[in-house]
């Protein structure tokens, strides 16, 4: 199993503490899968300052593979923060620095990196639209997460080229999401919508259905990244559960589980719990996945 993080990578600055910690949707996914034991890639590009260069290096000493990514001169994304009773709330930030206006542009040698890996996820934070396409080409599962900022033409846009999408809406009406989930499944993404909504937990949508799931509470210190890290679980879980879905043959009787379509409806209610305790652990975690310094 091989997860690659394509796009942004920020620091987060927390101006209550004055330390920093490395995040980023993208290069969050990468991380956290590493540190579930998951091979993991991140592709994007850092800026040439102090923040690009610390992200970078805590990149590699994760385990990531960073060899294709690219450094370019000017400010590396960043985003203010504080903690107020355990929950963090985002401040200010430059929006992506250097990544919004210079993100990646995919070569042939990166298309046929990204096709080493089982899995590609993107954000709209990535500023990879553009991408898309050649990520579908590329790679055999992509996901990406519009966060809370998507509206019918940008999805449309981007569906069609997605086999898993995540929004994040834990003050929108229940209804609400799920007509959003219907509607980012008819514009063309092929497998899933995932909803994640803080404490109130998931709600997931496949095949017309829906699943629910509620959060593991605990006394958190921190909730960056409880989504990104409920994102990572379920993906590495879904797509390793995948390999292992077919229909068995008529002999083979009917004890037990025997039919792809029971044991997707297993796998993805195994795989939301499976995320929500991930989640709920790495709300212990300061910062996005820890490795902290002072600003």
């Amino acid at each position: 199993m091989k997860i690659l993080g394509l796009g942004d990578n920020v620091v987060d600055k927390y101006m209550h503490t004055h330390i920093m910690y490395p995040g980023g949707n993208a290069l969050n996914i990468a991380a956290l899968a590493r540190l579930s034991g998951i091979e993991a890639g991140y592709l994007g590009v850092f800026g040439d300052d102090e923040a690009g260069r610390y992200v970078y290096q805590t990149a590699r000493q994760l385990g990531i593979d960073v060899s294709m990514c690219r450094f370019l001169h000017g400010p590396n994304g960043y985003a203010e923060a504080e903690i107020r009773n355990g929950d963090r709330v985002f401040t200010g930030g430059n929006n992506g620095g250097i990544c919004r206006n210079d993100p990646i542009r995919l070569t042939d040698f990166d298309r046929k990196y990204i096709a080493g890996y089982d899995v590609c996820h993107t954000s709209v934070f990535s500023y990879a639209e553009d991408a898309l396409p050649d990520i579908r080409e590329a790679s055999p599962f992509v996901s990406m997460d519009f966060s809370d900022r998507y509206t019918d033409e940008y999805l449309k846009k981007c569906c069609p080229f997605i086999d898993m999408a995540e929004i994040s809406c834990p003050h929108m009406p229940e209804d609400e999401i799920r007509d959003w989930m219907k509607k980012i499944l008819t514009y063309g993404c092929k497998q899933i919508v995932l909803a994640t909504r803080g404490s109130k937990g998931a709600l997931l949508m496949a095949d017309d259905r829906f699943y629910e799931q509620s959060p593991c509470l605990v006394k958190a210190v921190d909730t960056m990244a409880a989504g990104d890290s409920f994102i990572t679980s379920f993906l590495i879980h879904y797509v390793e559960g995948l390999r292992s879905a077919r229909d068995f043959p008529p002999a083979s009787g009917n004890r037990g589980i025997t039919q792809k379509e029971v044991f997707l409806d297993c796998l993805i209610k195994t795989s939301l719990y499976q995320a929500a305790v991930y989640a709920a652990e790495n709300c212990q975690r300061e910062g996005s996945f820890g490795f902290g310094k002072s600003f």
